[in-house]
């Protein structure tokens, strides 16, 4: 059977923290992987502890800074093209439609809810950010990160009227509302 190394980030949308791509092949099977948005944040974080005795894996990590100089795509097609350098597999899966120019990377929509090794990259990635910005809320209480984990909210927005941005916000992501 060949080798499948399933492929998901965390961190696209929001205007703080950093992007996050993991690539996971599974050397066992992972009981209860599933997308790691319907996974309450207990759950993924012991699923993330077995998925990584588990597989060979790696995470890759691009700051704010790196998103604001380098763009988004950019940001995802280096992260591909790492972790297909890192990780051995026959077939490489991305979650989404896009390969961001990198060749040799199937996709497929909503394939963290389909295909467990994605599941599994999903949960890294996630895990990997959250914990991330938890971090970075010690720093920046003002800005409530660990509640909306960098998103737009309502009240991530007013605390950037108020507060102006920290070291962890995307400049390059504007705002309607400022």
């Amino acid at each position: 059977m060949p080798s499948l190394c399933g492929i998901d980030e965390a961190g696209r949308g929001p205007l703080a923290g950093d992007l996050v791509i993991a690539g996971v092949v599974l050397l066992k099977e992972v009981e209860g992987l599933m997308d790691s948005k319907k996974l309450t944040e207990k759950k993924r974080e012991i699923l993330y502890e077995l998925i990584i005795k588990n597989s060979h894996y790696h995470i890759v990590s691009f700051s704010p800074q790196q998103i604001d100089k380098d763009g988004l795509s950019l940001c995802l097609n280096k992260g591909l093209e790492e972790i297909k350098d890192k990780l051995s597999a026959d077939i490489y899966l991305f979650d989404g439609n896009q390969t961001f120019g990198v060749l040799g990377i199937n996709t497929m929509i909503k394939a963290d809810t389909k295909v467990v090794e994605v599941s599994g990259a999903s949960i890294l990635a996630k895990v990997t950010h959250d914990r991330a910005i938890i971090e970075a809320s010690k720093k920046f209480p003002l800005y409530g990160f660990e509640k909306h984990k960098g998103y737009g909210t309502k009240a991530h927005i007013e605390a950037i009227k108020e507060y102006g941005y920290c070291n962890i916000h995307r400049r390059s992501f504007k705002i309607k509302t400022l």
